[in-house]
This record gives C-alpha cells, structure tokens and sequence, in this order.
C-alpha cells in the first residue's frame, strides 16, 4: 500500500528510517565516501544556463529562459530584460520527477565530447542501445537539439528567424524526407552555425564580469515536441570541459549537460524539472557530488541530500510569485560537507586562517631562548617582505595614503601645538612633524605589523607637561632629563622584548581590548566635538542683531588725544609727518585705526560674520558626507566599480567638498597652520640633546623611575592596539609581530629623546581607520550575493608614503593653508566614530534601550541570560568611566597603571561569571566564527538523533504547490518565521537535523 501510494518510487531510505532509524542515512552514508577526501582542489564554480525550446510557426530554437551563479535570474515575460536575483523556490514534485528523471534516463559520466553534434550524437547513440528511443527517431531528436541557441543579449525571435530567409509551411515539412537523409541531416546541422569557438556577442557580454575565473558552465536544455510518446532524458558530464560555441551566453565551456525532451502538453512540468535541476547544479554541495559521482546512484544521493536540506512553504499561506530576496549572509556549505567528510573531528577542531591574536603572538615555542619572540617574528616576517611592498601598488592604496595622511598631520599638529604650550615650546609643532616623519616611517620599513600607525598620544602628552612642571620647580635642565626617562624606557622595553614579556597579550581578552579602544574612541569624538565648541566662544554668533535697527549699527574711527598721538607717532617712527590736520580717521581701516592710536566706537564695531556656524556647517558636513560616501557601495546607483571607487575616495572627496564650499564663501574660518621653516621651534636649542652637563649625576640614574611608568604606559599602548589590529575577523594573511614591534618602539624612543622630539606610540584609532581603508573584497560576486570580505591589503607603502609627506609638510604649507580646521575636525569625529563599528561592548550598551523581542540575533543571547550580560556590560561601563576620569585629571600620571589594572579586573570576572558566559561574552573569537562553531555544535548534535527522512513518505505521485526552499538562508533569517504568515514553515525533514533556532 505504500509503495503503491508513493506510485512504486524508492525513495531515500523511506520505509525502513521510518521504523528503524539509523544514526546516518543511506544516501548521507554514499556522500561520506563521494565526499570523504578533503585534500583535492575546490571543484570550479558552475554557471548553469536554462533554455527553453520555443515554436514560431513551422520554425523552432533554444531561448534563454533563466540563469544562475548563486541565485536565479529569469527572462521577465516581456522579454526585455532579466529578473532581479532570487532564492530559487521548487515545487516538491518536480524534485521527485527529477529523481525518476535520473532513475531511467540516460547518465553518461566523463563523456570524451569535443563539440555538440558529436555529444549529442553519443547520447542518442546511447538511448538507442539501452532501448529508450526508437532509432527512426534519430535524425528528429538530433535536429532538435542542434537549433540555433538564441540569448538574451540577441534580438526576438521573428526578426532572427526572418533572417534566415526560409518559410516552411508545416510542422511536417520541418521533418521532410529530405532532412532524414544523410545530406538533409548536414544540412540541418548547417543552418545552426556550430562553432568550437566563443562568438562576437559571447566575447562582448559584460555579464562575464560577474563569473569567477575558470569557472565552468551546466546546459540545461527543456522543450517538448509533437513526435515523442515518452521523456528524452539525459544527464552528461564531460571528460574536460569543452567550448560549446554558442550554446552558452557567455564563453565559459560546458562540463555538464541536461536534457529533456517530452510528449507535448506538459511545458510547465519540463519548466520545473529544469528548474530543479539547474538550482541543484548550483548548490555547493550537489555541485560537488556531480563532478564527483562514478555512477547513477551517486547523483541521487545527493538528490536526497538536497531533499534532507530543503525547507516546505505550505501553499495555502505563501504566494508562489513572490520572489525572496537574496540574504545578506549566506550559510557556508561547509558545515554541510563536515557531515560527509571522513575526518570530521579535524576540520571541526581546526583553526581558523589569517593571523589573528595567536599568529606571532606573546609566546613562543622557543620561549627559553634568549630572544626566542623576536628572533621567531623574524623568522616569519621575512619570507612576505618583498610582498610587503608590490602588493601596496593598488589604486586603494591612494585612498588610505590621503585619508591618513590628514589624520596624521592634524594629529602632529594638535599635538604639537599642545607640547608647546606644555613644554615652554621646548617640543612644539616642527618637532611633531619631524618625530611623526622619523619614527612612523622607520617603523613602517621594519616593524613586524606595519599597519600600525605611531603618534602621540594623550597620556604622554600628560606626561611630558607634569616632567616639565616637575623640572621647572626643581632647577633641573628639563631636556637632559627627559634624555635620560627615555634611555632608561627604551632600555626597559629592549629588556621586556628579550625576556618575551610580551606573553601578557595572551590575558587581554574583549574586555581589556574592547574598553581600551572605547576610550580612544570617546576621545577623538569628545576632543573634536570640544573644538568645534571653542569655535563658538571665539567667534560668537550675532543672536542680539536686529534687522529693524540697521540704520543705527556703525562704527567709527575716533582719533586719540594730540599729546597721545604725538607720543604713538614718534614710538611708531612714523616719518610720514602726517598729524591730525593731515590724518582722514573716517576713512581708515580697523588695523590702521588701531596702528595709530585711534579707539573704534559704534555699535558694529564687535560685528563678525557667522563663522561659528560656518565652522560647524564645515565639520558636520565633512563628517555626514563621509559616512554617506563611505555606505555609497551598498546603494543601487551606479556600476559596482564606480560606487567601490566613490567608498574607498569618501573622506578625500568630503574634505575637497567643503574646502571648495569654504573657498567659495570666502570667510576667514580658521585654518592649518603649517610651520615653513626647518628649524627648532626654540632657538636656544638644536637637534641634539647633549647627555651630561647640567644636571646631578643622580639624576640619571632617579630618572629609572619615572621612566617605569612610561614603559608602562608604552607597554600596554603598544600591545592592545597590536591585539585589536591582529584581530581574527581581519582575515591578516601575514604573521603578526609583537616583539618585533615592541623592539623598534624601544629604538625609536631612544633616537626621539636624543633629538628632543616627542615620543611615538601605536594610535588605536588611527590604526583602525587605516586598516579600514585598505579592506578588500571579492572583485566578482553571483548577482544578488553580497560581495565577500577577503581580508586586509598588507603592505608597508601606505604607511611609509603617509609619513614621508608629514616629513615634506613643511614644503607644501601653501596648499594646506586652505585646509580649514573644521573640516578635518569632520575627519576626526568620523574615525572615532567608524572605529566603534564592530565593538561587541557597543553593541551590548545599545541593549539596555531594547525591548527584548526587537534586540539583534546576537549569538551571545543565545546563550546567557541578559540580566547576566548587563552585569557584565555595567562592569566595563564603571572601568571606562573611571579611566575617563583619571584622563581628565592630575592623576593621568597613574593612567597606564590603570589600563594594566584593566587587566587584573577581568581575572577577577572569573569568581562572578562562570566560564560558559564569559566564552560567549568575553571569548576572543570573533562573532561571526562563534555563530559557525554554534551551527556545527547543533548540526553535529542533530545528526545523532532521530532519521531526518522519516517525512520524506511524501507521494510524488500527488500534485503538490507547496514551495521548497534550497538553503540559501540561514536558521535566524526572519524569512523562517514571517511576520505575515504568523505561522512555523513546515519542514520536510525531521527536527533534529533542521537548526533549532529556526523557530
């Protein structure tokens, strides 16, 4: 009776999984051996093309009715132009009829084809010899499927066949006598122009842009003709694949071949089996077990597999026409293909590539040798320095080299303009020019991680104002001084590298490595929101003018008492021997008025323009233009190129927007200030600090101690902004280099103290924002696939090119004259701001605001309870706002202290949160690996419960609309559960093989 239900079909493992259900499916059990090696190549990427026999009168061809890389694409019905990307949706029958359609047609594996006629010839050679068709259908069934391949990209159908210059009055005479002879038969395979070779339009066909290099095509080919009482089915996959002329719109050659040819009336059903076909050829793991099965039984295993897979719409609740979106992130196959391999346990064991906070990281194998951390970072960073510099020849490398390079000099500048006024001018804006030039590109050169950018920073900038206070008062040569602080730190890091004291890295975990980039994050914001702040003080707003009085705003140059003038005349050396008979005060200028001792009365003589809201225009302006500039590639306008283009050149082409917009207006907004001549910024000092001579002899060696808390300082800068870099989520190909790193800031800090410039440290944010401006991403992308993160351009140029132009600031003040400072004010709010993205910390702060039914599928909620999650955030709230604090006050003296304490703190998270929250929440792993290890957990775990075909007794006999979806998406897409629908979607599986979380 089931059989007889099922209309006698064998069905994956039905019967028997139902009352007796094994740990793996037979045809799971089939794939294991298919799919068990893992050290062949990736099969390449297949592009599966559909056409459609079409009639036109007398006359037939093959039209291209559809198309898929990742997703479908069809030929809308007018004909005129493609459908946008969607998840294929199947009917559950025609998987069914497509099993039949493998069971009993013909399956050629490794055919040796090298044109069509001669594969199609084979394939009916092939039906004839196993009895499925007649062999006086030959010539007929050949004619067929040697029509002309008419694409998209061609003109409709009676214009290309009016150009063939026939008319053929029946359906008989296409069949004439005079085709089924030898001579006719040539001539049929005449008319349709076959040839090896792409042709002119496959050549010019854009759409190859979006097809990965080496990727191979699949041709299915449906129609239904008046001659045929039974299905012409067969599936051929060639030897190698073949260049197939014009079979294919685009010149990829074909490795695989499905056809099927039926009785007329039933276009649709050969529509949907096509259909079904053409979606398995794409469907990584089926791809996998087509390229290699060794026989029929093969392939419909991994039918059933598919069939395991797919996911039921129940027709009464979910409109067939409505196309589904393709997801933004689609689930990899490979937890898929773990079920299958045969050594499972390694590839769930495995590490993930790229080098994250391990690669290079604080300990070391040699950990026992003397040196054993520098000389192993070394001994990786060599074999990519040649690389280092020929993969920074990349046009995205000229967005990076602007964008910091005016980070870079707005940071010097800053800074330096502080250190002046900290230090007496002892280290002012020249000499941050030319620290920032030396240290930053000599680290660039040999550093072990060279997209880090060295600058100063706030705590010693702290530093260096409490040393001058302390010199001052003391009677000690502050210069000398601070020589020696920065021998003695330099020491204690060459010390600290030696000893591989860089193994703490390993204790800084999200926690430390998060608050510590929050901080930085809040200072740029806070400090360029504070500036654009001062703009009003400086230049206040005219809220008290009223425009009804304007006839009474003047103002007037009044002249000065004789016996005052006469004085300011002979201190000035006025020679003119102009006085007050001669003198026109009504018609001098505010300068000259002021220069001559004359006092400016009226009401408008405070008047300025409204260059506070200029200034704030400017700065918002550049801040909100970047960020739409930089999502820019996100949007619809444009081709992709041009919107990548557009992102990677944002910030350049913000601030080149309203520098212009300030040019034009003409104000006289403030602007960056650049020093022209090489020289100290006090002259009583020169290039060189000589190390003895005006101070005690004790004072060298006291000067250990303070330079203790620059170490400090230096120390755990240095490090976490490294851990934050080497992040696993930028996919860094090359080693990381901690030691190594450490060593040079050692050496640099030594030549900076002996050249009185300032001392150079890593810049979290700036770092992060160079790393941002160098990701890449897949050239080619299926259409409606989002483009894939590929990793990080690594290379030295961009860094060393940035710090050569601060160098050569100095001789190009000219043109950043017109740089107003509000706009790179912009610059800075943005990369405080860009740097938050990403930061789990942030995310975890936004939750307090949620309703727990609107809160973000964040892995970690499913996993420990909220109330325990606040807990933990209110932790790291109160340790940033403590270290805030001690920032903003005397006490930053003991601010590295503090971030070292940061540190201790998490140690003692361990006696409030067990060890299973803080894996989730504080686990260094990035989310993304966290949700693929949860997926394999839950997958593994499902495929040792129940059989998961035990609702595959479904009949295929019966006329089912329901949808299947392939699995495109993933457990926690909100397609799964719509909010429309109100309703579970059913599932033809059992489950414990779908994900849980689905629900």
């Amino acid at each position: 009776l089931f059989l007889k239900h099922t209309g006698g079909l064998p069905q994956p493992g039905l019967l028997f999984q139902i009352f007796s259900p094994p740990l793996v499916s037979p045809a799971a059990e089939r794939l294991r051996y298919i799919l068990g090696d893992d050290d062949e190549p990736p099969n390449p990427t297949l592009f599966t093309e559909m056409d459609t026999l079409q009639h036109d009168g007398e006359e037939m061809e093959w039209k291209e009715s559809a198309r898929w890389i990742k997703f479908e694409e069809k030929v809308e019905e007018g004909g005129e132009r493609w459908s946008k990307p969607h998840v294929s949706t199947l009917s559950l029958h025609s998987l069914f009829e497509l099993r039949t359609c493998l069971q009993t047609g013909t399956v050629l594996l490794d055919l040796d084809g090298y044109s069509l006629p001669q594969i199609i010839d084979d394939v009916i050679e092939k039906q004839i010899e196993d009895g499925l068709l007649k062999p006086e259908l030959r010539e007929k069934i050949s004619y067929v499927l040697l029509r002309k391949h008419r694409h998209q990209t061609k003109k409709p159908i009676h214009r290309s066949l009016a150009d063939i210059g026939k008319s053929v009055s029946s359906n008989t005479m296409v069949f004439s006598p005079s085709l089924l002879s030898p001579s006719g038969h040539a001539q049929s395979r005449s008319m349709n122009d076959i040839s090896d070779t792409p042709s002119t339009d496959q050549l010019k066909n854009k759409f190859i842009k979006k097809i990965p290099k080496d990727a191979e095509a699949s041709n299915v080919l449906v129609g239904e003709v008046e001659f045929l009482e039974k299905p012409f089915v067969a599936f051929v996959r060639l030897l190698q694949a073949t260049m197939l002329g014009g079979v294919t719109e685009v010149p990829v050659p074909t490795r695989f071949l499905f056809i099927l040819l039926g009785p007329a009336g039933k276009a649709k059903s050969y529509n949907e089996i096509g259909r079904a076909i053409a979606t398995l050829m794409v469907d990584d793991l089926f791809s996998d077990v087509a390229y290699k099965a060794r026989d029929r039984e093969d392939l419909i295993a991994g039918i059933d597999e598919f069939l395991d897979e797919v996911i039921v719409l129940p027709p009464g609740e979910w409109d067939p026409n409505i196309r589904i979106e393709p997801p933004k992130k689609v689930p990899s196959a490979e937890k898929r293909k773990s079920v299958f391999s045969l050594n499972e346990v390694g590839q769930m064991n495995g590490t993930a590539g790229g080098a994250g906070a391990g690669s290079g990281g604080g300990g070391s194998d040699d950990g026992e040798m003397f040196c054993g951390g520098l000389y192993l970072d070394i001994k990786r960073k060599l074999p990519w320095f040649p690389s280092d510099f020929y993969e920074g020849f990349h046009i995205q490398s000229i967005s990076a080299i602007l964008f910091i390079y005016l980070g870079c000099i707005t940071n010097a500048i800053t800074f330096g303009g502080l250190l002046g006024d900290a230090t007496d001018n002892y280290q002012g804006v020249m000499e941050s020019f030319l620290g920032t030039a030396m240290a930053g590109s000599m680290f660039c050169l040999f550093a072990g991680q060279p997209l880090i950018i060295l600058s100063s920073t706030g705590p010693i900038l702290i530093f260096e104002k409490l040393l001058f206070d302390f010199s001052k008062g003391n009677g000690i040569d502050y210069m000398e001084f601070r020589l020696w602080i920065g021998l003695h730190s330099a020491l204690q890091c060459l010390i600290l590298v030696a000893t591989d004291a860089s193994f703490i890295i390993k204790y800084i975990t999200r926690f430390t490595e998060e608050g510590f980039s929050t901080l930085i994050s809040f200072i740029f914001i806070y400090d360029a929101i504070k500036k654009m702040i001062g703009a009003f003080k400086y230049y206040p707003i005219n809220s008290d003018f009223k425009p009804d009085y304007v006839t009474m705003y003047k103002c007037e140059c009044v002249a000065p008492d004789p016996g005052e003038y006469k004085s300011f005349s002979a201190l000035d050396g006025d020679s003119e021997g102009r006085g007050d008979a001669t003198l026109d005060w009504t018609q001098l200028s505010k300068k000259e008025c002021l220069k001559y001792g004359g006092s400016l009365v009226g009401k408008s003589c405070k008047f300025v323009p409204d260059l506070a809201l200029m200034s704030f225009i400017l700065f918002f302006g550049t801040y909100s233009m970047t960020l739409t500039l930089k999502k820019f590639k996100f949007s619809r306008y444009f081709p992709t190129k041009l919107r990548k283009l557009i992102s990677d050149f944002s910030i350049f082409m913000s601030i080149l927007m309203f520098v212009g917009l300030d040019v034009l207006f003409g104000l006289n907004t403030p602007k960056l200030q650049v020093p022209t001549d090489f020289k100290p910024t006090r002259v009583d000092r020169g290039w060189f600090v000589f190390p003895f001579g005006k101070n005690p002899w004790w004072v060298y060696l006291a000067s250990a101690l303070p330079a203790l808390l620059v170490t400090i300082l230096i120390f755990m800068d240095q490090q976490i902004t490294a851990v934050i870099v080497n992040r696993k989520e930028h996919k860094l190909r090359k080693a990381a280099g901690y030691h190594l790193d450490l060593f040079w800031v050692g050496i640099l800090m030594a030549v900076c103290s002996f050249m009185g410039l300032p001392w150079y440290v890593a810049a979290t944010v700036i770092s992060i924002a160079h790393i941002d401006s160098l990701k890449m991403e897949t050239e080619t992308s299926a259409p409606g696939e989002q483009p894939q993160f590929l990793g990080v351009r690594e290379q030295r140029v961009t860094g060393i090119i940035v710090f050569v132009l601060t160098g050569i600031s100095v001789f190009l003040a000219p043109i950043l004259k017109y740089i107003p400072m509000p706009v790179l004010y912009g610059v800075f709010l943005y990369m405080g701001v860009a740097s938050l993205n990403g930061i789990q910390f942030w995310d975890r702060c936004k939750l307090f605001l949620m309703p727990a039914k609107h809160q973000p599928d964040y892995v970690f909620l499913r996993h420990v309870p909220l109330r325990r999650i606040h807990l933990f955030t209110l932790v790291q709230i109160v340790c940033l706002a403590v270290l805030w604090i001690l920032k903003s006050t005397v006490a930053a003296i003991i601010f590295p202290v503090m971030i070292l304490a940061l540190i201790l703190v998490r140690r003692l998270l361990d006696f409030v949160f067990s060890q299973h929250d803080l894996a989730w929440i504080d686990n260094i792993i990035p989310e993304k690996e966290k949700k693929k290890e949860d997926d394999k957990k839950k997958k593994k775990k499902g495929n040792k419960g129940d059989s998961s075909t035990a609702a595959s007794s479904c009949s295929p006999s019966l006329s089912l609309p329901s949808l299947l979806l392939p699995t495109f998406f993933p457990s926690s897409h909100p397609f799964h559960q719509h909010p429309k629908m109100g309703v579970p979607i059913a599932s033809v599986v059992s489950k414990d093989l779908r994900d849980p979380l689905s629900s």
